[in-house]
Protein backbone atom coordinates (compact mmCIF):
# COMPACT_ATOMS: atom_id res chain seq x y z
CA UNK A 1 0.00 0.00 0.00
CA UNK A 2 2.99 2.23 0.94
CA UNK A 3 4.49 2.07 -2.29
CA UNK A 4 1.21 2.20 -4.40
CA UNK A 5 0.46 5.63 -2.45
CA UNK A 6 4.47 6.77 -3.28
CA UNK A 7 3.93 5.76 -6.75
CA UNK A 8 0.91 7.86 -7.54
CA UNK A 9 2.28 10.92 -5.45
CA UNK A 10 5.39 10.87 -7.47
CA UNK A 11 2.78 10.46 -10.65
CA UNK A 12 0.96 13.64 -9.15
CA UNK A 13 4.34 15.32 -8.63
CA UNK A 14 5.36 14.63 -12.14
CA UNK A 15 8.35 12.25 -13.37
CA UNK A 16 11.18 14.80 -11.81
CA UNK A 17 9.40 14.63 -8.74
CA UNK A 18 8.47 18.51 -9.23
CA UNK A 19 6.16 19.71 -6.51
CA UNK A 20 3.06 20.53 -8.87
CA UNK A 21 0.24 20.96 -6.87
CA UNK A 22 -2.34 18.74 -7.11
CA UNK A 23 -5.32 21.66 -8.29
CA UNK A 24 -2.75 22.57 -11.10
CA UNK A 25 -2.45 19.23 -11.98
CA UNK A 26 -6.24 18.56 -12.50
CA UNK A 27 -6.72 22.16 -14.27
CA UNK A 28 -4.11 20.25 -16.83
CA UNK A 29 -5.75 17.67 -16.91
CA UNK A 30 -9.00 19.84 -17.64
CA UNK A 31 -7.60 21.50 -20.40
CA UNK A 32 -6.43 18.87 -22.52
CA UNK A 33 -9.67 16.94 -22.51
CA UNK A 34 -11.46 20.31 -22.93
CA UNK A 35 -8.97 20.75 -26.14
CA UNK A 36 -9.35 17.21 -27.96
CA UNK A 37 -13.18 17.77 -27.13
CA UNK A 38 -13.02 20.82 -29.45
CA UNK A 39 -11.01 19.08 -31.68
CA UNK A 40 -12.77 16.42 -32.18
CA UNK A 41 -16.11 18.57 -32.09
CA UNK A 42 -14.82 20.58 -34.67
CA UNK A 43 -13.48 18.21 -36.71
CA UNK A 44 -16.21 15.68 -36.70
CA UNK A 45 -19.50 16.25 -34.26
CA UNK A 46 -20.26 19.74 -35.92
CA UNK A 47 -22.69 18.32 -38.04
CA UNK A 48 -25.63 20.70 -36.39
CA UNK A 49 -23.78 23.80 -36.97
CA UNK A 50 -24.16 26.44 -39.37
CA UNK A 51 -20.76 25.31 -41.16
CA UNK A 52 -20.99 21.78 -40.78
CA UNK A 53 -18.22 19.75 -39.28
CA UNK A 54 -14.63 20.00 -40.67
CA UNK A 55 -14.61 16.29 -42.54
CA UNK A 56 -18.27 17.51 -44.53
CA UNK A 57 -17.24 20.83 -45.02
CA UNK A 58 -13.48 21.51 -45.36
CA UNK A 59 -14.03 24.51 -47.43
CA UNK A 60 -16.00 26.03 -44.54
CA UNK A 61 -13.52 25.34 -42.32
CA UNK A 62 -10.45 26.77 -44.58
CA UNK A 63 -12.25 29.90 -44.46
CA UNK A 64 -12.86 30.05 -40.75
CA UNK A 65 -9.51 29.21 -40.45
CA UNK A 66 -8.41 32.11 -42.27
CA UNK A 67 -11.09 34.67 -40.31
CA UNK A 68 -9.61 33.94 -37.01
CA UNK A 69 -5.75 34.52 -38.69
CA UNK A 70 -7.22 37.93 -39.66
CA UNK A 71 -8.59 38.86 -37.18
CA UNK A 72 -6.13 37.67 -34.93
CA UNK A 73 -3.83 39.39 -36.68
CA UNK A 74 -5.59 43.16 -36.07
CA UNK A 75 -6.05 42.12 -32.25
CA UNK A 76 -2.01 41.55 -32.53
CA UNK A 77 -1.57 45.14 -33.84
CA UNK A 78 -3.52 46.69 -31.23
CA UNK A 79 -2.34 44.09 -28.25
CA UNK A 80 1.45 44.49 -28.86
CA UNK A 81 1.26 48.69 -28.76
CA UNK A 82 -0.33 47.57 -25.40
CA UNK A 83 1.88 44.54 -23.99
CA UNK A 84 4.70 47.32 -24.79
CA UNK A 85 3.10 49.75 -22.63
CA UNK A 86 1.69 47.71 -19.48
CA UNK A 87 3.10 44.66 -19.93
CA UNK A 88 6.75 45.47 -20.44
CA UNK A 89 6.99 49.33 -19.14
CA UNK A 90 4.82 48.24 -16.15
CA UNK A 91 2.80 51.83 -17.17
CA UNK A 92 -1.14 51.28 -17.07
CA UNK A 93 -2.55 52.67 -20.27
CA UNK A 94 -6.21 52.51 -19.97
CA UNK A 95 -6.90 55.23 -22.64
CA UNK A 96 -5.34 52.51 -25.24
CA UNK A 97 -8.62 52.04 -27.02
CA UNK A 98 -8.87 55.92 -27.26
CA UNK A 99 -5.87 56.63 -29.47
CA UNK A 100 -6.89 53.64 -31.38
CA UNK A 101 -10.48 54.96 -32.36
CA UNK A 102 -8.94 58.57 -32.70
CA UNK A 103 -6.12 57.51 -35.30
CA UNK A 104 -9.60 56.08 -37.00
CA UNK A 105 -11.28 58.91 -36.57
CA UNK A 106 -8.51 60.85 -38.33
CA UNK A 107 -7.32 58.86 -40.97
CA UNK A 108 -11.36 58.68 -41.87
CA UNK A 109 -11.84 62.78 -41.86
CA UNK A 110 -8.06 63.25 -43.66
CA UNK A 111 -9.57 60.53 -46.37
CA UNK A 112 -13.25 62.45 -47.11
CA UNK A 113 -10.84 65.66 -47.36
CA UNK A 114 -7.95 64.56 -49.67
CA UNK A 115 -11.40 62.75 -51.94
CA UNK A 116 -13.29 66.34 -51.90
CA UNK A 117 -16.35 64.09 -50.56
CA UNK A 118 -18.62 64.35 -47.16
CA UNK A 119 -20.47 60.76 -47.34
CA UNK A 120 -18.53 57.53 -47.76
CA UNK A 121 -16.85 57.51 -51.42
CA UNK A 122 -16.53 54.35 -53.58
CA UNK A 123 -14.19 52.28 -53.14
CA UNK A 124 -13.11 52.80 -56.73
CA UNK A 125 -11.40 56.35 -56.60
CA UNK A 126 -9.83 55.53 -53.46
CA UNK A 127 -6.00 55.10 -54.24
CA UNK A 128 -2.71 54.05 -52.15
CA UNK A 129 -2.28 57.27 -51.46
CA UNK A 130 -5.91 58.37 -50.17
CA UNK A 131 -5.27 55.38 -47.76
CA UNK A 132 -1.67 55.53 -46.64
CA UNK A 133 -1.30 58.79 -46.29
CA UNK A 134 -4.23 59.32 -44.02
CA UNK A 135 -3.04 56.49 -42.22
CA UNK A 136 0.26 57.70 -41.55
CA UNK A 137 -1.50 60.71 -40.05
CA UNK A 138 -3.72 59.41 -38.10
CA UNK A 139 -0.62 57.19 -36.20
CA UNK A 140 1.51 60.71 -36.13
CA UNK A 141 -1.26 62.32 -33.89
CA UNK A 142 -1.62 59.77 -31.55
CA UNK A 143 1.98 58.81 -31.57
CA UNK A 144 2.33 62.90 -30.60
CA UNK A 145 -0.61 62.53 -27.91
CA UNK A 146 0.23 59.13 -26.03
CA UNK A 147 3.90 61.06 -25.48
CA UNK A 148 2.01 64.12 -23.97
CA UNK A 149 0.00 61.74 -21.90
CA UNK A 150 3.33 60.00 -20.76
CA UNK A 151 5.60 63.10 -20.15
CA UNK A 152 2.65 65.30 -18.59
CA UNK A 153 0.73 62.45 -16.91
CA UNK A 154 2.52 59.19 -16.29
CA UNK A 155 6.04 59.72 -15.75
CA UNK A 156 5.87 61.13 -12.08
CA UNK A 157 3.84 58.18 -11.00
CA UNK A 158 5.74 55.38 -12.30
CA UNK A 159 5.07 52.29 -10.48
CA UNK A 160 1.76 53.89 -9.18
CA UNK A 161 -1.06 51.32 -11.01
CA UNK A 162 -3.74 52.17 -9.15
CA UNK A 163 -2.84 56.51 -9.53
CA UNK A 164 -2.02 55.69 -13.29
CA UNK A 165 -5.27 53.88 -14.02
CA UNK A 166 -7.44 56.73 -12.59
CA UNK A 167 -5.91 59.37 -14.46
CA UNK A 168 -5.82 57.51 -18.21
CA UNK A 169 -9.17 56.39 -17.23
CA UNK A 170 -9.84 59.95 -17.06
CA UNK A 171 -8.21 60.68 -20.42
CA UNK A 172 -10.24 58.07 -21.98
CA UNK A 173 -13.33 59.81 -20.93
CA UNK A 174 -12.81 63.19 -21.82
CA UNK A 175 -11.29 61.84 -25.51
CA UNK A 176 -14.53 59.56 -25.61
CA UNK A 177 -16.48 63.34 -25.23
CA UNK A 178 -14.52 65.23 -27.49
CA UNK A 179 -14.42 62.42 -30.43
CA UNK A 180 -18.55 62.33 -30.12
CA UNK A 181 -18.76 66.32 -30.10
CA UNK A 182 -16.01 66.13 -32.87
CA UNK A 183 -17.20 63.54 -35.15
CA UNK A 184 -20.41 62.69 -34.09
CA UNK A 185 -21.91 59.40 -33.22
CA UNK A 186 -23.13 57.74 -36.45
CA UNK A 187 -20.89 54.37 -36.91
CA UNK A 188 -18.38 55.26 -40.31
CA UNK A 189 -15.86 52.98 -41.79
CA UNK A 190 -12.56 54.47 -43.24
CA UNK A 191 -12.56 53.19 -47.34
CA UNK A 192 -9.98 50.77 -48.12
CA UNK A 193 -8.10 51.51 -51.21
CA UNK A 194 -9.19 49.67 -54.51
CA UNK A 195 -5.72 48.86 -54.71
CA UNK A 196 -6.18 45.69 -52.59
CA UNK A 197 -9.41 44.59 -52.73
CA UNK A 198 -10.77 42.08 -54.69
CA UNK A 199 -10.69 37.98 -53.88
CA UNK A 200 -8.34 35.12 -54.41
CA UNK A 201 -9.40 31.65 -55.31
CA UNK A 202 -8.12 28.68 -53.60
CA UNK A 203 -8.60 25.17 -52.13
CA UNK A 204 -12.18 25.87 -53.13
CA UNK A 205 -12.83 29.30 -51.22
CA UNK A 206 -12.78 32.58 -52.31
CA UNK A 207 -10.99 34.81 -49.92
CA UNK A 208 -10.58 38.69 -49.63
CA UNK A 209 -7.27 40.58 -50.32
CA UNK A 210 -7.56 42.97 -48.31
CA UNK A 211 -7.49 39.92 -45.21
CA UNK A 212 -4.52 38.69 -46.69
CA UNK A 213 -3.02 41.96 -46.43
CA UNK A 214 -4.16 42.30 -42.59
CA UNK A 215 -2.04 38.62 -41.94
CA UNK A 216 1.21 40.35 -43.49
CA UNK A 217 0.81 43.23 -41.77
CA UNK A 218 0.73 41.55 -38.76
CA UNK A 219 3.20 39.44 -39.09
CA UNK A 220 5.94 42.58 -40.57
CA UNK A 221 4.53 44.65 -36.83
CA UNK A 222 5.30 41.24 -35.28
CA UNK A 223 8.81 40.83 -37.06
CA UNK A 224 9.79 44.43 -36.70
CA UNK A 225 8.71 44.42 -32.81
CA UNK A 226 11.38 41.13 -32.28
CA UNK A 227 14.30 42.40 -34.03
CA UNK A 228 13.64 45.94 -31.88
CA UNK A 229 13.47 44.38 -28.80
CA UNK A 230 15.76 41.72 -29.57
CA UNK A 231 18.35 43.03 -32.06
CA UNK A 232 18.98 46.23 -30.93
CA UNK A 233 20.03 48.49 -28.60
CA UNK A 234 17.51 50.32 -27.79
CA UNK A 235 15.10 47.30 -27.54
CA UNK A 236 18.20 45.73 -24.96
CA UNK A 237 17.78 49.06 -22.62
CA UNK A 238 14.18 48.77 -22.50
CA UNK A 239 14.01 45.55 -21.32
CA UNK A 240 16.81 46.23 -18.54
CA UNK A 241 15.69 49.89 -17.92
CA UNK A 242 12.29 47.83 -16.22
CA UNK A 243 14.09 45.01 -14.67
CA UNK A 244 16.42 47.52 -13.11
CA UNK A 245 16.00 51.10 -13.24
CA UNK A 246 18.74 52.16 -10.94
CA UNK A 247 21.46 49.92 -12.52
CA UNK A 248 20.59 51.14 -16.53
CA UNK A 249 20.90 55.20 -15.07
CA UNK A 250 24.06 54.23 -13.14
CA UNK A 251 25.33 53.26 -16.36
CA UNK A 252 24.86 56.76 -17.52
CA UNK A 253 21.80 55.78 -20.12
CA UNK A 254 18.59 58.32 -20.07
CA UNK A 255 15.55 55.50 -19.14
CA UNK A 256 13.05 57.87 -19.28
CA UNK A 257 13.65 59.04 -23.40
CA UNK A 258 13.82 54.76 -23.89
CA UNK A 259 10.90 54.99 -22.04
CA UNK A 260 9.07 57.91 -23.76
CA UNK A 261 10.05 56.28 -27.24
CA UNK A 262 8.25 52.86 -26.19
CA UNK A 263 5.53 54.73 -25.57
CA UNK A 264 5.18 56.98 -28.81
CA UNK A 265 5.69 53.24 -30.19
CA UNK A 266 2.84 51.71 -28.29
CA UNK A 267 0.43 54.45 -29.35
CA UNK A 268 1.49 54.38 -32.88
CA UNK A 269 0.27 50.45 -32.73
CA UNK A 270 -2.95 51.63 -31.31
CA UNK A 271 -3.07 54.07 -33.74
CA UNK A 272 -2.40 52.04 -36.73
CA UNK A 273 -4.57 49.12 -35.44
CA UNK A 274 -7.29 51.49 -35.51
CA UNK A 275 -7.24 52.96 -39.39
CA UNK A 276 -6.59 48.62 -40.11
CA UNK A 277 -9.40 47.65 -37.93
CA UNK A 278 -11.88 50.76 -39.55
CA UNK A 279 -11.16 50.02 -42.77
CA UNK A 280 -11.42 46.23 -42.65
CA UNK A 281 -13.42 44.78 -39.83
CA UNK A 282 -15.19 46.98 -38.02
CA UNK A 283 -16.82 51.01 -38.05
CA UNK A 284 -15.72 53.99 -36.03
CA UNK A 285 -18.08 54.58 -33.55
CA UNK A 286 -18.29 55.49 -29.94
CA UNK A 287 -18.03 52.80 -27.69
CA UNK A 288 -15.51 51.17 -30.08
CA UNK A 289 -12.02 52.70 -28.02
CA UNK A 290 -13.96 50.42 -25.01
CA UNK A 291 -14.11 47.45 -27.01
CA UNK A 292 -10.55 47.59 -28.30
CA UNK A 293 -9.65 48.20 -25.17
CA UNK A 294 -11.18 45.12 -23.57
CA UNK A 295 -9.36 43.29 -26.61
CA UNK A 296 -5.86 44.09 -25.68
CA UNK A 297 -6.67 43.32 -22.18
CA UNK A 298 -7.94 40.00 -22.34
CA UNK A 299 -4.84 39.08 -25.12
CA UNK A 300 -2.62 40.43 -22.58
CA UNK A 301 -3.86 38.52 -19.78
CA UNK A 302 -3.86 35.37 -21.97
CA UNK A 303 -0.33 35.51 -23.45
CA UNK A 304 0.93 37.37 -20.52
CA UNK A 305 2.18 40.44 -19.28
CA UNK A 306 5.41 41.87 -21.45
CA UNK A 307 5.80 38.96 -23.74
CA UNK A 308 5.42 39.81 -27.03
CA UNK A 309 5.29 36.00 -27.80
CA UNK A 310 2.58 36.04 -25.76
CA UNK A 311 0.88 38.59 -26.96
CA UNK A 312 0.87 36.41 -30.32
CA UNK A 313 -0.47 33.40 -28.88
CA UNK A 314 -3.26 35.01 -26.90
CA UNK A 315 -4.18 37.00 -30.31
CA UNK A 316 -4.66 33.50 -31.64
CA UNK A 317 -6.68 32.15 -29.60
CA UNK A 318 -8.51 35.05 -28.96
CA UNK A 319 -9.24 34.95 -32.57
CA UNK A 320 -10.28 31.42 -33.44
CA UNK A 321 -12.70 32.02 -30.10
CA UNK A 322 -13.96 34.65 -31.71
CA UNK A 323 -14.23 33.46 -35.57
CA UNK A 324 -15.03 29.86 -34.35
CA UNK A 325 -17.17 29.84 -31.58
CA UNK A 326 -20.23 31.14 -34.25
CA UNK A 327 -20.32 29.14 -36.64
CA UNK A 328 -19.18 25.74 -34.52
CA UNK A 329 -21.15 25.88 -31.39
CA UNK A 330 -25.01 24.45 -32.23
CA UNK A 331 -26.88 26.65 -34.28
CA UNK A 332 -29.68 27.32 -31.46
CA UNK A 333 -26.57 28.15 -28.81
CA UNK A 334 -24.79 30.68 -31.40
CA UNK A 335 -25.25 33.49 -29.38
CA UNK A 336 -23.50 32.27 -26.65
CA UNK A 337 -20.11 32.35 -28.41
CA UNK A 338 -18.82 35.25 -26.28
CA UNK A 339 -18.65 32.50 -23.26
CA UNK A 340 -15.49 30.36 -25.38
CA UNK A 341 -13.48 34.05 -24.54
CA UNK A 342 -14.41 33.37 -20.44
CA UNK A 343 -13.29 29.82 -20.80
CA UNK A 344 -9.97 30.62 -22.52
CA UNK A 345 -8.94 32.78 -19.69
CA UNK A 346 -10.34 30.76 -17.12
CA UNK A 347 -8.31 27.68 -18.48
CA UNK A 348 -5.30 29.72 -18.32
CA UNK A 349 -5.24 31.60 -15.76
CA UNK A 350 -6.16 28.07 -13.78
CA UNK A 351 -3.02 26.59 -14.59
CA UNK A 352 -0.43 29.72 -15.62
CA UNK A 353 -1.59 32.65 -13.47
CA UNK A 354 0.43 35.41 -15.04
CA UNK A 355 -0.54 34.33 -18.56
CA UNK A 356 1.08 31.42 -21.38
CA UNK A 357 4.41 33.29 -21.28
CA UNK A 358 4.38 35.31 -18.84
CA UNK A 359 6.59 35.94 -15.50
CA UNK A 360 6.05 38.17 -12.19
CA UNK A 361 6.46 41.65 -12.27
Amino acid sequence: MTAVMSGAANALLGRRGRNVPWHRSLARLVIIAAIAFVIVWVVVLASGTSAGSAVSAPSEFLKSILNALTISGIYFIVASGFTLVFGLMRTVQMAHGSLFLLAGYFALEYQLDFLGVTGTPDRGIVGWGDWWLPLVIGVVIVSGLGLFIQQVFLRWNQGQDLRQALITIAISIVLGDQMIQHFGGVAEPITLTHEIHGYVNFAGIRYGIHQLFVIGMALGVGGGLWLLLKKTRTGMVIRAGVDDTPMVQALGINVQKVFAVAFVLGSALAGLGGVIAGSSVTTLAPGVDGQWLLHSLVVVIIGGMGSLGGAAAGSLLYGLATALAPVYLPTDYAYYSIIATFVILALVLAVRPYGLFGRPA
